[in-house]
């Protein structure tokens, strides 16, 4: 792997200081190819991004075709588009009946941002509810409902009325009362390490927001579109939110966020006041465009049928003495260590031999493995070998 030369470091933002540095020349299919040409295989999607990994023929003609008829016309709600209203037809084939309305952003944390500004006016109540070691964003409301205070820290004051409860800690779920407008969870907590809550837990905080006039937003930021298995992961639970956010995956590879409600519910940002959110490049028709095309490549192609032989071949796999427990569904996992350190050698040792593998911001013993859902058993077998090379080493 070759250093960052310096006009990056100097002219580009930096987010840590130790970037990984790949100079990237193209992608296609399941691997980066950087200047040198050297291949990566992505077992991590961007962060469960390129969920269909990159270059699918079938994004590249969606990008062609809309790009010969318009890009931007308008801010988001004024004009009819097409690509739009694609976008909205293809996601109502997979929901329940009660999510029906859609408002396209340009990020998960914008749709996160919109689902928190919802509650609170369709409630008329300020507090919210959310999760320990919950990630949901980096904006200030997104930030603000972390309960990692370090990170938290240099950007206060956030939002106040802001509690955080336990995950499956039944007794927490007193902490929800009249006076909450909403509780906002993961469905499976990400940057906590893949971590899950039970049925039985999901259904009684669905009945306790009901009994409270309480709204459930979910969070299917990275686990939605198929990442666990099925299409939206609320799915294996048999409870269905009230607010629904995605992102990540459902742009196709290009940046997009959904907030996804009853119409009832949305059309209260159109009155007292007009424009209670709006967005100026959110909905963009290019980006709608492909994320329709995702989701019928992902119908068409029978993704979800074959993923959970795929998920199974990882769990066979992966097993070794130096890997304490893996927590996985679908293709949505978390590899724990013994410690920070091993995960930080594998991590790095895997960028040199051509792996791709990526940490969890707040499970520091944990690596994460999130690969693009069409990725071949040919390919695992290769990943999973590598993995198991460099544990060996460890």
């Amino acid at each position: 792997m070759s250093e960052p030369n310096d006009f990056f470091k100097q002219h580009l933002a930096q987010t840590t200081p130790f970037p990984f540095g790949i100079k990237v020349d193209y992608a296609k299919g399941s691997y980066i190819y950087d200047t040198e040409g050297k291949a990566y295989l992505d077992l991590i999607s961007g962060i469960a991004v390129s969920a269909l990994g990159h270059g699918h023929p079938k994004i590249l003609e969606a990008i062609k075709t809309q790009s010969e008829k318009h890009l931007h016309v308008m801010v988001y709600g004024e004009f009819e588009q097409e690509a739009q209203n694609n976008l909205a037809k293809e996601l109502l084939k997979t929901l329940p009946d009660n999510i029906n309305s859609f408002y396209f952003v340009n990020s998960g944390t914008e749709a996160i941002e919109a689902a928190l500004k919802l509650a609170k006016r369709v409630t008329g109540k300020r507090e919210i509810i959310a999760f320990k070691n919950a990630y949901h964003g980096s904006t200030h409301g997104a930030l603000s409902l972390s309960s990692n205070e370090k990170k938290k820290a240099p950007f206060e004051p956030l939002l106040p009325q802001v509690k955080h409860i336990e995950l499956n800690n039944l007794e927490h779920l007193d902490h929800i009362s009249e006076e909450t407008a909403c509780v906002i969870l993961e469905t499976i907590q990400g940057d906590a390490g893949v971590r899950f809550p039970t049925k039985a837990y999901l259904q009684a905080l669905r009945k306790k927001c009901d009994e409270t006039c309480t709204l459930l937003i979910f969070d299917e930021i990275q686990c939605g579109m198929g990442r666990t298995g099925k299409m939206w992961a609320f799915d294996h639970f048999e409870v269905v939110p009230d607010l629904l956010v995605a992102g990540k995956s459902l742009g196709g590879g290009m940046p997009i966020g959904c907030l996804m409600a009853d119409r009832k519910l949305m059309l209260q940002f159109s009155v007292n006041p007009m424009l209670g959110h709006i967005t100026t490049f959110g909905g963009h028709p290019l980006v709608c465009a492909t994320a329709a095309a995702g989701l019928k490549v992902i119908r068409e192609e029978q993704l979800l049928k074959a993923l959970p032989i795929k998920a199974q071949l990882f769990k066979e796999l992966l097993q070794h003495q130096e890997i304490k427990e893996v927590r996985q569904l679908g293709l949505m996992m978390a590899i724990e260590l013994e410690n920070e350190e091993k995960v930080q050698q594998l991590v790095l040792k895997g960028l040199e031999k051509g792996v791709l593998l990526f940490w969890f911001l707040s499970t520091p013993n944990a690596f994460r493995l999130a690969p693009p859902l069409n990725i071949s058993e040919q390919e695992i077998r290769e990943g999973c070998q590598t993995i198991l090379e460099l544990l060996n080493d460890l």
